[in-house]
C-alpha cells in the first residue's frame, strides 16, 4: 500500500493510538481556540482526522463535516466507534488534499490537529496552497504544531510558528492567535504551539 509519507507508523499504532485520541476530548484539545469556532452551522474540514473525535463533536454541534483521514486503520476505527455521527469520510492528505479539492467544495473552518509537522519543507508550501482553495471567504484555519521528541518510527519535523504564520500570509491567512502550552498527555519535553488564521485576502495563489 502506498502511503503518504508523513503518515509514518501510524497504521502500527492505529488501536494504541485510538484510545490516546479519545481519552481526551475536543473542548480539552481546542480549549484555547474554542472562541474562534463557528458558532452557527458550517462546513468544516478535519484534516487527519484521526479517529474522528473532533469530526464528531462538530458533527454534534450542527456543522456539516468532512473528515480526511490518510491512515486506513485510523479512518475503519473512527467509522466504528463514531458510526451514529453524521460524518463524511474520504481518504486524503496534504499536501495534494486531491479527493477534496476534487468535490470543490469550499470550508468555513479546515482544521489540522496535529498534522502540520508531518510534513516537509516542500510539502508545507504546497499544502498552505491547497487550503487556502478550500477555504471559503473568511473562512478559518486552526492547526497545531508539536515540539520535542520524535516517537520512533514517525516522520515529524520541529516547524517553527514563525514560519507557518508567515507562509499563511502570503497566501491570504491573517493570523488570529497564538498559543503555546504544554502536552496534554504529559509526555516528557512535548510542547505545542496552536495557530489560527482566517482568509482575508486572495494571496498568491
Amino acid at each position: 500500500m502506498n502511503r503518504p509519507a508523513g503518515t509514518a507508523g501510524y497504521a502500527e499504532a492505529a488501536a494504541e493510538l485510538a484510545v490516546q485520541y479519545e481519552e481526551v476530548t475536543f473542548e480539552q484539545v481546542h480549549r484555547e481556540l474554542l472562541h474562534l469556532f463557528p458558532g452557527a452551522p458550517s462546513t468544516v474540514l478535519d484534516f487527519g482526522a484521526g479517529t474522528g473525535r473532533d469530526a464528531a463533536a462538530l458533527a454534534a454541534l450542527g456543522h456539516r463535516v468532512v473528515a480526511a483521514e490518510p491512515t486506513e486503520e485510523l479512518r475503519r476505527i473512527g467509522q466504528r466507534i463514531h458510526a451514529d455521527s453524521d460524518i463524511r469520510w474520504v481518504d486524503d492528505a496534504l499536501p495534494e488534499a486531491a479527493a477534496v479539492t476534487a468535490s470543490e467544495e469550499r470550508f468555513d473552518l479546515v482544521l489540522l490537529t496535529a498534522v502540520w509537522m508531518h510534513l516537509a519543507d516542500r510539502e508545507r508550501l504546497l499544502a498552505m496552497a491547497a487550503l487556502a482553495r478550500l477555504l471559503a471567504p473568511a473562512g478559518r484555519v486552526m492547526l497545531s504544531l508539536r515540539h520535542g521528541p520524535v516517537p520512533p518510527g514517525r516522520r515529524m519535523f520541529d516547524v517553527p510558528a514563525d514560519e507557518t504564520v508567515a507562509l499563511a500570509d502570503r497566501h491570504g491567512l491573517t493570523l488570529l492567535t497564538h498559543v503555546t502550552r504544554p502536552d496534554l498527555h504529559a509526555r516528557p519535553g512535548v510542547t505545542w504551539t496552536l495557530l489560527a488564521f482566517e482568509r482575508t485576502g486572495a494571496g498568491e495563489g
